[in-house]
């Protein structure tokens, strides 16, 4: 009898993470989808196979270096082996966290859109993939988790806090987003003579299907971040629901009803909540989302405008400073005094936010830099004139029209 209840119990937990990871998997077509609607048509093609290919490396290197530099578990043994008494629950553990890992070259594609050439990015996802990412991950969630949390907890009355990934995943990509930007510089006749031109996004519906996916998707990347039946909390769905919804109704307003900040709201309440989304009381999450949609809204203009960043899709602040922003507000609106579940504090949360940035931003130098003197970064300017769709892959997005 014990036996069959353990089987069942890990049976489950198998089921429950996969279709997590199914779900989070979707995510990418969202990712695809927010930047194909967002660029030009020119680099409709570009972006598809971007997102395909980073997705198809970050799973061979993160099988082979990441996962097990994150967590100490490797898969190079018999498959009666890898199947094992909990029926393969850890195979099915990296197919979910490879998910999130693959998410960083997803995030940096959308900022380097239209000018950056395709192999050097593959490579750079690559190590992001294997290396950089897996090994923050591993101090914050992994084997070498214990020596830092055990510090912070020391020093700063607890633990670094960060359910689902407000700052391991998103500040991380967005953060790692930053330099490969400025590095690259803006789109020809994005700014001509220190004037902004911007250059118009070619299909919002796509953006919006993006979004959508992006939404439907993230259920699955919260929720399941439980990583097992037993650690489901309907908590986490309600706080998810009401900070994507938050984010939609405060970008709406600072936005002035664009649709490009109101699908983009959604997705900056979604990450605003990822880590403190299951210690926060629901009416916080709506606020969490809310002020993240704020930062989107204005941290766009003020990179656009202000400091003149081409940050084609806005990654820096959508990932890197609102996912900064989600980990600081778990240690606010998780406190007892804001109707939280408690076991966080302020300082632990800034520490561990701070933490991530400086990471992101000096392995995205060094990476993004090497790669700019070694092979170079940039299309040249001919091949961006004529778009990464015909310079790269040599066929448009709907050549049909390109007949003559």
């Amino acid at each position: 009898m014990d036996s069959a209840v353990a089987s069942l119990v890990h049976s489950g937990d198998v089921l429950f993470l996969m279709l997590g990871a199914v779900m989070v998997f979707a995510m990418h077509a969202g990712f695809a989808f927010l930047e194909v609607g967002t660029v030009r048509q020119k680099s409709q093609v570009n972006a598809f196979v971007k997102i395909l290919t980073d997705w198809s490396v970050s799973t061979v290197v993160y099988f082979t270096i990441g996962f097990p530099l994150a967590y100490g578990v490797h898969f190079f043994h018999p498959a009666q082996d890898l199947l094992g008494a909990d029926q393969g629950y850890q195979l099915v553990r990296f197919f979910f966290l490879l998910c999130f890992a693959a998410c960083i070259p997803a995030i940096i594609s959308g900022g380097i859109a239209e000018r950056a050439r395709f192999w050097p990015q593959v490579v750079a996802g690559a190590i992001f993939a294997a290396v950089v990412y897996p090994l923050f991950e591993s101090l914050i969630w992994g084997q070498n988790s214990g020596a830092l949390q055990t510090f912070l907890k020391n020093t700063l009355g607890a633990p670094f806090h960060d359910f689902a990934g407000s700052v391991v995943v998103h500040s991380m990509g967005g953060w790692l987003a930053l330099p490969a930007v400025i590095l690259l510089g803006a789109r020809q006749g994005r700014y001509v003579k220190g004037q902004s031109r911007a250059i118009p996004i070619s299909n919002i519906p796509f953006l919006a299907l993006g979004s959508w996916i992006l939404a439907v998707g993230w259920f699955g990347f919260n929720v399941m971040s439980a990583q097992s039946l037993t650690g489901i909390s309907g908590l986490v769905a309600v706080n998810s629901l009401l900070a994507m919804v938050g984010g939609v109704l405060f970008a709406l307003v600072a936005g002035r009803n664009d649709p490009g900040f109101a699908h983009n709201g959604a997705l900056a309440g979604l990450i605003a909540i990822c880590a403190g989304s299951d210690i926060v009381h629901p009416v916080a999450a709506f606020f969490v989302g809310g002020i993240g949609a704020l930062i989107f809204v204005f941290g766009f203009q003020w990179e656009q405008e202000t400091l003149k960043i081409d940050d084609v899709l806005g990654v820096w602040p959508l990932h890197g400073v609102i996912g900064t922003w989600g980990g600081i507000s778990a240690g606010i609106f998780g406190s007892p005094l804001f109707g939280g579940m408690g076991g966080v504090t302020f300082l632990s949360q800034v520490a561990g936010s701070v933490m991530a940035i400086l990471w992101a931003v000096v392995f995205g130098a060094l990476v993004y830099g090497a790669i700019r003197m070694i092979s170079g970064y940039r299309l040249a300017n001919e091949d961006e004139f004529r778009g990464p769709d015909l310079s790269i892959h040599h066929i448009n997005a709907y050549p049909e029209e390109h007949v003559k």
